[in-house]
């Protein structure tokens, strides 16, 4: 496990930079796994606390995601640099911090209801559109294409709204598709008559991070 302080959603890539002992520890035992498409290890966001230090994460979320280490770069200092891309959610049962790099035990989450009206889709795709629209007039940005599959346009929309920690956290634990793109849709209009009204750079994830499905 490597609990962040950042809510993670599915098909999302994310950079990190690895220097704790029980993190690097975490990523050689990944690299000795032969098949790269089991390097996998789970995420997880600290409700209180820090990434880092000994007594850094006081709580954790229970709902996260599990995560395929895609890119590593060793540093001469021993640190790394990775990517790693968001495949689906878990539930943390317990995690057990003894051994050289935390242990999680989990089940995994699969949405309830994946299907959404076609109106539905097309109203979050066209909503994705214009926010990507707005959000390059202040800075590059590139959000991907809008995904017609209802299940992963749904995450993307959760990834590009800026949102507090907990509200994200929301929009992960939540498992019907439908739910969460409406409330997507809500929260990226917001966000969009905010912007005409004051331009701001928002502080969406997606700014930070690529999205894939894959």
């Amino acid at each position: 496990m490597f609990p962040l302080n950042s809510v993670l959603f599915p098909g999302m890539t994310v950079p990190l930079r690895v220097f704790e002992d029980r993190y690097r520890a975490l990523v050689h035992h990944l690299l000795r796994i032969e098949d790269p498409a089991d390097r996998l290890f789970g995420s997880v966001g600290i409700r209180e606390g820090y990434e880092v230090g000994d007594h850094g994460a006081q709580s954790l979320y229970r709902c996260g995601v599990r995560l395929q280490l895609t890119e590593c770069e060793r540093h001469d200092d021993g640190t790394f640099s990775i990517e790693a891309v968001a495949h689906d959610r878990i539930n943390l049962e317990h995690l057990d911090p003894r051994d050289a790099y935390p242990v999680g035990h989990v089940d995994l989450v699969s949405d309830d209801d994946v299907d959404a009206s076609p109106e539905l889709v097309e109203r979050a795709r066209a909503t994705l559109v214009a926010y990507a629209a707005a959000l390059a007039q202040l800075r590059p940005t590139d959000l991907g294409s809008a995904p017609g599959d209802p299940y992963w346009l749904s995450w993307v929309l959760a990834a590009a709204a800026p949102l507090p920690m907990p509200d994200r956290q929301m929009l992960l634990e939540c498992t019907d598709t439908a739910e969460r793109l409406g409330r997507g849709i809500d929260l990226l209009r917001g966000e969009l008559r905010a912007m005409n009204v004051i331009p701001s750079l928002p502080a969406s994830e997606v700014g930070r991070t690529r999205w894939s499905p894959n």
